[in-house]
């Protein structure tokens, strides 16, 4: 395991077998008879897999068999039905995969096994070939691609709802900012992977199982609900229903925040997601995202606070009060250290007007409607530093225990809860 983490470079990277499954090649990985159209344009984010350091992450993770195995599985389908059923397992069977590299369940390859990007990378491999394959009956890919989307990110991965053991419900990102290094990692989703399924004792000496997601930094996935797909199971009343949610995303370095507000408009252009798209908004001319049902412009969270913001260790913990808005009346947005006035319109809650703005936006609105009773609301991790000056190298000893640290503190959070009975 050394060996990647001190030394690993790009001359490593290229002498991975993944370079064989991706563009043009990907036929190579099909059984003769099998159609394939290399010529299946690929998207920003996909395309970044050319780098030969984003594809190492799959090839020295152990997760190189899926998208190995993964064209032959889709071939033996018969008709859209069965490829409907071949993408829902591959998902799972990825997720999984994901989730027991995380929690030391499975070889993790020279990688470290808390690093989310194997996951993240893989599933984009994945995504590719599935993009590329053609069958002989038709398929609606892109409805392909959703399905496969939701179950590798955990959509359908519930709480076993044991009696008597409380239920936690959290969501992290994918990494970002890939456009400018594409070796970044995302260390709320490197959390929640390490967290899914594990239970913790919470501060009331209750015991609570924790269950996660991992969501894309895409708007237009956002637009087509994947945040209300992911929290309705876990908001109505039932089996799946969670004591406390809350969603998670970097923030701000050296610290943690609690988000007070969330705000309901995008405002974040210049800054595009993973696909080089634009949410529309900016501080000047903030917009409402496509698909949001109607709500009131700020929400507050109902997260213990005091409780959470006692974690000071190894990073404080500090509660943002911070808003921007466009007041009642005015057309400028001004810059707010305590919430929100009467009457304004939303510009930016604490966490700005990006995704993990939106993403506790949308959660808690759905809270608010179905369950307003529950603790919900956002954390912002510290940024995960600690990559090496050397742009072929990957990883790191700092950067691994950086993420760490950063995932145990979430852990530490999480369980200053005292929840209701």
């Amino acid at each position: 395991m050394t060996c990647l983490r001190r030394a690993a470079g790009l001359a490593a990277a290229l002498t991975g077998t993944l370079a064989a499954l991706l563009a043009p090649a990907v036929a190579q990985a099909a059984p003769a008879g099998c159609r394939t159209n290399a010529a299946v344009p690929l998207d920003p984010e996909q395309t970044r897999l050319q780098d030969p350091r984003t594809a190492a992450f799959t090839e020295r993770s152990g997760l190189a068999e899926l998208p190995a195995g993964f064209p032959a599985a889709l071939c033996a389908a018969r008709n859209a039905r069965q490829a409907e059923r071949v993408v829902d397992s591959w998902g799972r069977t990825l997720w999984q995969a994901g989730l027991d590299r995380a929690q030391g369940r499975r070889p993790s390859g020279e990688l470290p096994a808390r690093d989310d990007r194997p996951l993240y990378w893989t599933r984009l491999a994945m995504t590719i070939q599935l993009a590329r394959w053609q069958p002989r009956y038709d398929v609606d890919h892109a409805a392909l691609r959703s399905r496969f989307e939701d179950a590798s990110r955990g959509l359908d991965d519930g709480f076993d709802s044991a009696p008597g053991i409380r239920r936690i419900f959290v969501s992290g990102f994918d990494p970002y900012g890939l456009g400018t290094e594409p070796r970044r990692s995302n260390p709320s989703g490197s959390a929640v992977l390490h967290l899914h399924g594990q239970r913790i004792t919470l501060a009331d000496g209750s015991t609570a199982e924790v269950r996660a997601v991992v969501l894309p930094v895409r708007y237009g996935d956002f637009n087509e609900g994947i945040v209300e797909r992911a929290f309705t199971p876990h908001l109505r009343p039932g089996r799946q229903s969670a004591d406390l949610i809350t969603t998670i995303s970097q923030g701000y370095p050296g610290k943690f925040t609690l988000e007070e507000w969330a705000g309901r408009a995008r405002s974040a252009d210049p800054a595009p997601d993973n696909v080089a798209a634009l949410s529309g908004g900016t501080t000047r001319h903030p917009v409402d995202a496509p698909g949001l049902g109607a709500g009131p412009q700020f929400i507050r969270t109902t997260l213990p606070v005091d409780a959470m913001t006692a974690v000071q260790q190894p990073f404080p913990v500090l509660l943002d009060t911070f808003v921007t808005e466009i007041p009642l009346g005015a057309t400028d947005p001004v810059y707010r250290p305590d919430g929100p006035t009467p009457g304004s319109r939303a510009v930016a809650g604490g966490g700005g007007g990006y995704l993990s703005n939106e993403v506790a936006y949308r959660s808690n609105r759905l809270r608010r409607l179905t369950a307003p009773q529950l603790p919900g609301g956002h954390l912002h991790t510290p940024v995960l530093t600690g990559l090496p000056a050397d742009p072929d190298l990957i990883t790191s000893p700092e950067f691994e225990q950086n993420e760490a640290a950063i995932g145990d503190e979430v852990r530490a959070i999480l369980s200053t809860a005292r929840l209701r009975r």
